[in-house]
């Protein structure tokens, strides 16, 4: 229960801070990535991916513990396994998702320089998007030589940052499309402390969870439950597992929905 009320302070809190903010990063736009596509612009298919497995992981944990009420440790002993999978396949996403938004690359100007940056909890690169192409030009013209070696990387990834600051400003700038950056002023700085430590602490739980059946899947091995007579302890560890799963859905809704 206190884990619950939690949670919910938490999101309340998000909320607040969220509609109280004229621009807000948009979902679609900061959750479009996906591992092996590249550049592909693919809106919250990651975490659809992410939010499916838990689902099945869910499922899973049903069945373990309708096989804990028929007494069938074979049974407990399998689907609680597809649940420490499910469990573990999640949080690998998640240290995915989070490694791409952290070393992610994304044009923005600052004091009326540009800058690259990624996704951090003192700097948020998903405000609006400028498209005066003066204010750009004026704003490369600008920025510093390492910084236009940041820059270019984002168009010439094959070439490492030595070979890049090797250049003069001039080449340098010439290989920079402004067009193609898609620059954006920075966003409200609230957004990655909250990102992160609300699905942080929810990863966490996931952690637990999954250790927690790991327990429970050593005890049944260990004929611990079939000496009792009873897989009660299954059942409980099942509604740990229901109520992290029932979290992520607020969470999912909270953070890439709306």
């Amino acid at each position: 229960m206190s884990d619950a009320f939690t949670f919910g302070a938490f999101l309340i809190s998000y909320g607040t801070i969220r509609f109280s903010q004229n621009f807000w990063p948009d979902p679609n736009v900061v959750f479009n990535a996906f591992p092996g596509a590249g550049h592909t612009n693919l809106p919250l298919a990651f975490v659809s991916v992410m939010t499916f497995i838990l689902i099945i992981s869910s499922v899973t944990m049903v069945l373990a513990v309708h096989a804990g009420h028929n007494n069938d440790k074979k049974g407990v002993a399998k689907w609680l396994i597809w649940t420490i999978i499910g469990g573990l396949a999640f949080l690998g996403c998640q240290a995915w998702e989070w490694h791409h938004l952290i070393t992610g690359e994304h044009a923005v100007l600052t004091n009326g320089v540009l800058d690259v940056v990624g996704q951090t909890t003192k700097v948020n690169p998903w405000g609006a998007a400028i498209h005066d192409g003066n204010v750009l030009t004026q704003a490369l013209a600008n920025t510093s030589h390492e910084g236009l070696a940041n820059l270019a990387h984002m168009h010439h990834e094959n070439m490492s940052h030595e070979q890049l600051l090797a250049l003069s400003d001039t080449q340098l700038r010439g290989m920079i499309d402004l067009n193609e950056l898609h620059v954006r002023a920075t966003g409200p700085v609230a957004f990655g402390g909250f990102f992160y430590g609300i699905t942080g602490f929810h990863g966490f739980h996931v952690f637990s969870g999954v250790i927690i059946n790991i327990v429970m899947l050593l005890m049944t091995q260990n004929n611990v439950f079939a000496k009792r007579g009873h897989y009660l302890m299954i059942e409980k560890a099942g509604l740990y597992w229901h109520f992290v799963d029932l979290v992520w859905v607020f969470v999912f809704l909270c953070f890439y929905l709306v």
